[in-house]
């Protein structure tokens, strides 16, 4: 429980101390670098709550060692708006009502960034494949795409 390194999480150099070189990047990231936007549930990458984005990839931060980032680009929910705003995607869950209980919100917010960042029209399929890896017990998952679809036409509006 020794072991000392540095992350660059959102954009900011953050010393990781006195760690165990085995714990998770999702362990890091909430109870040593006080960021809990990733939640902790299945711990083993098949709900989608943990998920961040290691240099450009979003990835299940339970299933990644944090020592094995030490040269990576991360980011968080914490870090998607860095004046601390709420981004598009973000106001567009709370309007569309999207949010629920919540614990499955910054993985889904993660999730949907990625996919719009990759695919600004991206099809029906489209979004419930990037969707795919993220459970959520309480919305249906219809306000979830009604979420994206608002997103999606709000940019498109923006862009003319």
């Amino acid at each position: 429980m020794n072991e000392h390194y540095t992350l660059r999480v959102n954009g900011v150099e953050r010393d990781v101390c006195d760690s165990w070189i085995g714990e998770s990047l999702l362990y890091v990231l909430r109870e040593r670098l006080d960021l809990p936007g990733a939640k902790g549930a299945c711990e083993q990458g098949e709900c989608g709550s943990c998920t961040v984005f290691v240099d450009g990839a979003a990835v299940c931060s339970c299933l990644v060692l944090a020592a094995s980032a030490v040269d990576a680009e991360i980011a968080t929910v914490e870090g998607l708006n860095p004046d601390g705003t709420l981004t598009d995607v973000q106001e567009a869950f709370v309007r569309e009502g999207a949010v629920q209980c919540g614990f499955c919100t910054p993985g889904l917010v993660m999730a949907v960034h990625h996919l719009l960042d990759a695919e600004p029209e991206p099809s029906d399929l489209q979004v419930k494949e990037a969707l795919s890896g993220n459970i959520c017990r309480c919305t249906g998952y219809g306000r979830i795409f009604a979420a994206v679809d608002a997103v999606i036409a709000r940019r498109r509006d923006a862009a003319r």
